[in-house]
């Protein structure tokens, strides 16, 4: 009997093992170049809510704030930036409500290896504050990100 019980066991742990791998070989950061972290300003254009990964996509501002920065053939330069899943995100604050289109943000990410513009989020989102009267959000100056603005939210994380 004693046997029997031990052998029930072993099978219980390897088979939660071998399905706990796909999971964690999902979970792989491989794909992104952790040993750079940029730093990107720019205004939402679409939030992905998704149980496993959340993400976010903007439109870069350029570095002297005076518009959206644009490629070699004139149009908006994108990103996208990966984060936890949505009901964790939202434990954070950083949802489409709190997000919407034309929200001004700085985030530091972990670029793609392959060059696409693309990252996975480090550490806490500066969402830039609104003028009360216009609702829209306020620039920092050129060069400066959300974090260097007076009333600035740092969400998910309490550094920037």
């Amino acid at each position: 009997m004693k046997n029997r019980i031990s052998v029930v066991i072993v099978f219980a742990l390897l088979s939660m093992a071998l399905l706990a791998m796909p999971a964690l070989s999902h979970h792989s950061f491989a794909m992104y170049d952790q040993s750079k972290t940029v730093v990107m300003t720019g205004a939402m254009s679409r939030f992905v809510g998704q149980a496993n990964h959340a993400e976010m996509y903007f439109y870069v501002i350029a570095p002297d704030r005076k518009g959206i920065a644009k490629d070699k053939d004139g149009k908006n330069v994108e990103w996208g930036v990966e984060m936890a899943g949505a009901a964790a995100v939202a434990q954070q604050g950083i949802s489409p409500e709190t997000f919407h289109v034309g929200t001004v943000f700085s985030v530091k990410l972990n670029p793609l290896r392959d060059g696409k513009n693309y990252g996975s989020r480090v550490g806490a989102i500066a969402k830039c504050p609104e003028n009360p009267t216009t609702k829209k959000s306020i620039l920092p100056a050129a060069d400066k990100n959300c974090d260097s603005l007076p009333g600035v939210a740092l969400l998910g994380g309490t550094t920037f």
